[in-house]
């Protein structure tokens, strides 16, 4: 049997690269029976079928795997939100950074149409998440600003683009794959939004180690955390959490935190803090209306 990846799921049959050829290939029938999947992204074994197809024997242990999108071993995603049309939402931002986390994945913050805006709010909003440890680059697709750092993280990773809708993820794929049609959606003027484009999700070549996601449209990783753990994933409390005068502090009403005394004193960002109460209150109200 040979190994590969697969890059495309369409109707049943998985589109299988292997050392610079695709084989289509079906899943074998044992695979619904035991509940297996099969996603873009997987490594699997088949067995090659003449010159062109093949059948998936055995899907290989994966390293990550994503709900919404469906796809396996991503290592890096870049978060896409723009300026304006839609306008920046640090909240949102910030939610879709918890959900990289704990998918265990690393993130590229990518602030787009950025030639929309005066180059002060642009920067102010780079160095907010490169002081507390963020890969972020501020984009124009229009002016070609900043596309030479972002292709240079996409270098030897599987990425996937979250973000919300219409903050230019699809222009975004274009202008980093060209040659390769990523469909766009444009942004509704009645709800600020982009429309849904993409159909299904597709892993794009950039080279030898490199792949895009083409994925359906998102506003957000889908994963699950727990109230109490969300603290964990705001990189920047951690220094801090360790002088809070509780070892359980969740760094909201207790006396002696740190972590609000470096909010107060301008070291942590005051908006990051504010989404951290926002993310844990909603975690912590949905474990209470799980019950």
């Amino acid at each position: 049997m040979r190994e590969g990846r697969v890059i495309r799921a369409i109707g049943g049959f998985f589109d299988v690269f292997d050392d610079g050829h695709i084989r289509r290939c079906r899943a074998r029938g044992v695979f619904k029976v035991k509940g297996t999947t099969v996603l873009v992204g997987d490594f699997v074994r088949y067995e090659p079928v003449g010159a062109q197809e093949g059948i998936i024997r055995e899907v290989l242990p994966r390293r990550t795997e994503l709900v919404r999108p469906p796809i396996a071993n991503v290592d890096h995603v870049v978060v896409a939100c723009s300026f304006v049309t839609p306008d920046l939402s640090f909240y949102m931002l910030d939610k879709t950074l918890l959900q990289v986390s704990v998918a265990g994945v690393e993130p590229t913050i990518v602030f787009t149409k950025a030639d929309l805006v005066e180059q002060a709010e642009s920067d102010a909003a780079v160095d907010t998440y490169r002081r507390v440890g963020y890969e972020a680059v501020a984009v124009s697709v229009r002016q070609g600003e900043g596309l030479d750092r972002l292709r240079w993280r996409l270098k030897g990773h599987v990425t996937v683009l979250a973000g919300p809708s219409g903050a230019g993820k699809s222009t975004l794929a274009n202008a980093l794959a060209p040659g390769i049609s990523f469909k766009t959606g444009e942004v509704s003027e009645k709800i600020g939004r982009g429309r849904q484009t993409t159909r299904h999700v597709e892993l794009v070549r950039l080279d030898d180690a490199t792949w895009l996601a083409d994925a359906p449209g998102f506003s957000q990783l889908h994963v699950y955390v727990a109230s109490r753990e969300v603290k964990f994933h705001f990189r920047e409390f951690l220094p801090w959490a360790q002088r809070c005068t509780y070892r359980d502090c969740l760094h909201l009403d207790e006396d002696g935190c740190s972590v609000k005394s470096a909010v107060e004193e301008g070291r942590i960002p005051a908006s990051r803090y504010m989404s951290y109460k926002q993310l844990y209150e909603e975690a912590r109200e949905q474990e209470l209306n799980a019950y």
